[in-house]
């Protein structure tokens, strides 16, 4: 099966185009323990699993693009962004953590945008994972699953959250490394 050159770049709009509408889902009902904060917990869930099945299209069919390159990190971060902001915003979730979170995400877009005119800085191993961790915790932190199964679970959030905190800083600076070896070697 062929699939359209644009599909997987698509697949990326859509995912930028769910952040807001997950973020009026998650406030609009104050993030009470409501349907609508459970349609946006899977909203986001959903959202966030096709960033791996836009790449694997893009790859498999050999349809990479630059354009893709540069928006796929913009929709996760715009999806996490609203996430982390929701979370804070409903007080569930320190703001220190969210603004630590966010200076990396920016940092990091920002940098690429301005090396774009140089070379395209795709998403490294790090930064992929540090993506899925950040995904895992904050659909923990979305569900509202304490009163079906006890606060044992604000633990394991806690930790899923102290986890993608870390892999965040550490895929920062990772990136900084490998880029300015980069710069390095390109001078020599």
């Amino acid at each position: 099966m062929t699939v359209p050159r644009q599909l997987p770049n698509a697949i990326t709009v859509v995912r930028i185009v769910c952040a807001p509408v997950f973020l009026w889902m998650l406030l609009a009902d104050a993030g009470a323990a409501t349907p609508l904060r459970w349609w946006a917990a899977v909203l986001f869930a959903a959202a966030i699993a096709t960033d791996g099945i836009d790449g694997a299209l893009a790859r498999r069919n050999g349809i990479v693009t630059d354009l893709g390159k540069i928006l796929d990190p913009i929709a996760d971060k715009a999806l996490t962004g609203c996430a982390f902001v929701g979370l804070s915003i409903l007080g569930e979730l320190p703001w220190w953590v969210t603004i630590v979170v966010l200076v990396r995400e920016i940092g990091i877009t920002a940098y690429r945008f301005a090396v774009v005119g140089d070379h395209v800085l795709a998403a490294a191993w790090m930064g992929k994972l540090k993506t899925v961790a950040q995904a895992v915790a904050l659909t923990l932190a979305l569900l509202p699953l304490a009163p079906l199964v006890g606060t044992w679970v604000w633990w394991l959030n806690g930790t899923t959250m102290a986890i993608a905190v870390i892999l965040t800083l550490a895929s920062g600076v990772d990136y900084a490394v490998s880029e300015a070896r980069g710069r390095r070697r390109a001078r020599s």
